[in-house]
């Protein structure tokens, strides 16, 4: 006998309509337990809606008329923290991916993705765990080791000692860079998962973020990782 998902309730960000029917059909068809509770077609809109329905996972577009996704997510994630932003967008720019990391959103994904790894994508969202695929997250970290030239990342100094983080909180630092969970975490560095918890807590503080995806954002930012560590 299957076992029943849980209902995870979904707003879509879009500014092309036949983009936000695909994939309302597509949620509507999958018998994965997700709920499609609203759309928007920009910005405003969007906020208007996730306002109203509170989903658990809002599938964001990143260029839109008017307020852009960058910005809806920077709001969303002010108003209502709670709720997980995933990047679904057609634009494979890793400057984009790494302001959409800083700014809140959970994982980045392209709108060529197969339904199965979006649908793990969803699930994961909802259980507020970073989703970047592999692939990707090494075009970011390769990208943010040659020095980029937009001034949201050269802007900002490199330098471990700022955040003043141990050698161990670096490993678990680039075990989050890695997409590895806590438990995978704690297994390659032979501690209880607890302690990876502790060290995670720790690791927020000092970076002043909130979330997996903001550590790694601001881990590729600032340098505080070795430049390929797959």
């Amino acid at each position: 006998m299957r076992e029943e998902q849980p209902t995870i309730r979904i707003v879509v960000v879009d500014d092309h309509l036949i983009v936000r029917e695909g994939l309302r059909f597509m949620l509507e068809e999958a018998d994965e337990g997700f709920v499609l509770v609203g759309d928007a077609g920009d910005g405003a809109s969007a906020l208007q809606v996730v306002g109203r329905e509170q989903p658990d996972v809002v599938l964001m577009d990143l260029r839109m008329p008017g307020m852009d996704g960058l910005e809806t997510i920077k709001r969303i994630r002010a108003d209502w923290p709670h709720i997980a932003v995933l990047i679904l967008t057609t634009y494979n720019e890793d400057d984009l991916m790494i302001r959409g990391l800083q700014l809140g959103a959970c994982g980045y994904l392209l709108k060529e993705t197969d339904r199965a790894t979006l649908f793990r994508a969803i699930r994961a969202a909802a259980r507020n765990e970073m989703t970047v695929q592999p692939e990707m997250m090494s075009r970011i970290l390769s990208y943010a080791s040659h020095g980029a030239s937009s001034p949201s990342l050269s802007a900002i100094p490199s330098s471990r000692k700022e955040t003043d983080l141990t050698e161990r909180e670096l490993e678990v630092l680039t075990g989050l860079v890695q997409g590895e969970r806590n438990k995978e975490i704690a297994l390659r560095l032979g501690v209880a998962e607890r302690t990876v918890r502790a060290h995670l807590s720790t690791i927020y503080m000092k970076l002043n973020v909130d979330s997996r995806a903001q550590a790694v954002a601001h881990a590729l930012q600032h340098g505080l990782i070795p430049p390929h560590p797959f």
